[in-house]
């Protein structure tokens, strides 16, 4: 028997839709990871990216475990000596909550340019609607 191995003409992609709310960040972060990168498909294959599109709804009503939303810092610099910013998980939710969720799945993902691809592939909304009814997602079992 020889190893099946994908071609890239023979990927088939489909949309799923995932609502976060009341759902913690981690962990729904991980399994939104593991479809993006295409685990969850027989044809998977560590060097093509064969995962899904998955599109996130209600991430500002997502929730997180112990006292991570005073403890948890995000850090962004402008590139300019003193540019170091740090803002933690509470204030980031209000001012962006669609990021912090890219962040956490980003942080799943390969270092490489293969991840970034992969991470073109997640759409992710404050609210519950999003521009993406034509593709009819399908609700992803978690």
């Amino acid at each position: 028997m020889k190893t099946y191995a994908a071609k890239a003409g023979e990927i088939e992609r489909r949309w799923y839709i995932v609502d976060a709310q009341g759902q913690t960040l981690g962990r729904l972060a991980s399994r939104v990871a593991h479809v993006l990168i295409g685990k969850h498909k027989p044809m998977y294959s560590p060097g093509l990216d064969v995962g899904d599109f998955v599109i996130v709804v209600n991430a500002d009503r997502i929730r997180v475990t112990g006292r991570k939303m005073d403890e948890k810092i995000y850090y962004r610099h402008s590139g300019y000596p003193g540019g170091l910013r740090a803002f933690n998980l509470r204030d980031y939710l209000q001012r962006n909550p669609a990021r912090v969720f890219e962040l956490a799945v980003r942080g799943m993902l390969p270092r490489n340019r293969l991840g970034r691809k992969m991470l073109k592939k997640l759409k992710v909304y404050a609210g519950p609607d999003h521009p993406h009814v034509a593709q009819q997602p399908q609700p992803l079992e978690l």
